[in-house]
């Protein structure tokens, strides 16, 4: 095991793409917070010293506020980095057949949850003298395709904050990248689409390593990018 000197906080580290990413930087040598809400899908994590779960809902401040403090709080493995995995997805209408509570809940799932825990873990990363942040946008947002707007909206709003957070913190050596994966192969995205030709998905795996990679000391002059993580088939 490698030695642990940074914490990293993971939000939607318990689901499909979030358990790949958990234990990929676990074995990275990270020190690992995780909020939770989805008791049974802490069966995908198992235990680790390294790890902490935190039953938090992130939508309600004080949890929210309460979670960062544990992330950030340790002399030995100061926060470091955040990764927002935390997303959803919804198609099927146009935008005239869709109502407009289905935009505002994409918004708040897809970009609304990536602000609000950023803007927490903010104050910490810079005085701390800098760090990592990723947020999950889509390769939609460059291809997309009819029946989902809200969510395509919601994506590309997470790269406008991207770009802009990168510029607002250069100056305190914090960088801010999005990722922008196609269909990630998940055991609901397989089961949403069980017809689905797979070889483009995108590999959990493989997101992971590009997220410890922007993380770490050798990702140090990414910021600001819209990075595509989409298998290659």
């Amino acid at each position: 095991m490698n030695r642990v000197n940074r914490t990293v906080l993971v939000t939607g580290g318990t689901g499909g793409l979030g358990s790949a990413v958990t234990r990929h930087l676990l074995d990275t040598g990270w020190r690992v917070v995780v909020p939770w809400l989805v008791r049974e899908e802490l069966d995908r994590l198992g235990e680790h010293p390294n790890l902490h779960l935190v039953e938090t809902n992130l939508s309600d401040k004080r949890d929210l506020d309460a979670v960062v403090t544990i992330a950030a709080t340790d002399p030995d493995a100061p926060l470091f980095g955040l990764v927002n995995l935390v997303g959803g997805f919804a198609s099927g209408q146009r935008v005239h057949e869709a109502p407009m509570e289905l935009l505002d809940s994409q918004l708040d799932v897809n970009l609304r949850t990536a602000y609000a825990v950023t803007q927490a873990a903010l104050p910490h990363l810079i005085r701390g003298g800098g760090g990592s942040v990723i947020c999950m946008s889509a390769a939609a947002t460059r291809r997309p395709f009819p029946g989902a707007a809200p969510y395509i909206a919601s994506k590309a709003a997470v790269v406008a904050l991207v770009e802009t957070l990168a510029l607002e913190y250069i100056d305190d050596h914090i960088r801010v990248n999005a990722l922008m994966p196609f269909v990630i192969d998940t055991p609901g995205n397989r089961a949403a689409m069980p017809d689905a030709d797979r070889r483009s998905w995108s590999q959990p795996a493989d997101i992971a390593k590009v997220i410890a990679y922007l993380l770490s000391d050798d990702g140090a002059a990414i910021t600001g990018g819209s990075i595509p993580v989409t298998s290659v088939g």
